[in-house]
């Protein structure tokens, strides 16, 4: 029986590790890339088509069969952000001739505007772990740091104790594809931390560990695990239970911009590469201009 790997699949190794390798993107990027391509691969295999056989209404027909099976706007675009990405690489490597993506676009209407929680809804959150149990002063502390820095899961969970100078009241971030950034941590985030760092955290630590959260088991929180407690105190808030930890971190940068920040110190707390990425959130900036036009204009 021959288990060879096929050339289609092949080529999806090759790209992948040129992602890590040269491009030096996250794992959890490429992991988002990864279930796009591969679902493209069997969709293709389905109707005997390699990648060489693409055309561009193939791409565009597949794109809308995501869209009709409840892939979220935002992943409809990343989506079309990997065809682009995998086909222009197919290219550059010689293994196809003409580029089939090279024309897709992802339309402005397939990007929503972030959700956020208002100031009420945040402050309804960070009421609900029980500061009596030592889980509740780590949970606190940990949705505290995230609406305070913005930070994405995957930052939060991987952030070490080396990593944080509570004195200066900032932390240095690894993000995406490695890169570092400073974040400013505020007040009260701190002393959440602070008190994490002394009540709670020497109980946990029951052998050596770098990481900053730790389980019951004195390991390093799982995105996963993290997102099944907050939605547990969004749920004692009231709050919707499709609450995530990203909609903290839509919040902070809402919250900022809504206070008067400027949009490129916010790009750089967010770790953005490129401030377009952080425009999305400009909405902010024009509804609250119309409220205050609104109130102030005698002719509004």
């Amino acid at each position: 029986m021959n288990n060879r790997p096929s050339w289609s699949e092949d080529a999806l190794r090759l790209f992948f590790e040129f992602l890590s390798v040269e491009k030096g993107l996250a794992a959890n990027t490429i992991l988002s890339y990864r279930r796009d391509l591969e679902k493209l691969r069997l969709s293709l295999k389905k109707e005997k088509l390699n990648w060489g056989r693409v055309r561009e209404e193939d791409l565009v027909r597949f794109i809308r069969q995501q869209g009709k099976c409840g892939l979220s706007p935002r992943s409809v675009a990343r989506l079309v952000s990997a065809l682009r990405t995998f086909f222009r690489f197919l290219v550059l490597d010689g293994m196809i001739q003409t580029n089939p993506a090279g024309n897709l676009s992802a339309p402005s209407t397939w990007l929503m505007l972030p959700k956020f929680l208002s100031l009420k809804e945040v402050n309804l959150l960070l009421r609900q772990p029980d500061e009596r149990e030592p889980n509740g002063v780590r949970d606190k502390a940990m949705i505290e740091l995230l609406y305070a820095s913005g930070l994405r899961v995957s930052e939060l969970v991987n952030l070490q104790v080396k990593d944080l100078d509570l004195e200066e009241g900032f932390l240095i971030c690894r993000g995406k594809g490695g890169k570092e950034r400073i974040v400013p941590v505020g007040a009260s985030a701190r002393r959440a931390i602070e008190r994490y760092l002394t009540e709670v955290r020497p109980c946990l630590l029951k052998k050596p560990a770098d990481h900053l959260f730790l389980t019951h088991r004195s390991r390093a929180f799982t995105r996963q695990g993290f997102w099944k407690i907050l939605k547990s105190y969004a749920r004692g808030a009231g709050l919707a239970s499709s609450i995530t930890p990203h909609i903290l971190r839509h919040t902070f940068a809402t919250h900022l911009l809504e206070g008067g920040a400027d949009l490129r110190s916010v790009q750089m707390m967010l770790g953005h590469s490129q401030i377009t990425t952080t425009q999305i959130y400009t909405h902010v900036t024009r509804d609250r201009l119309r409220r205050v036009y609104d109130k102030y204009h005698p002719r509004a």
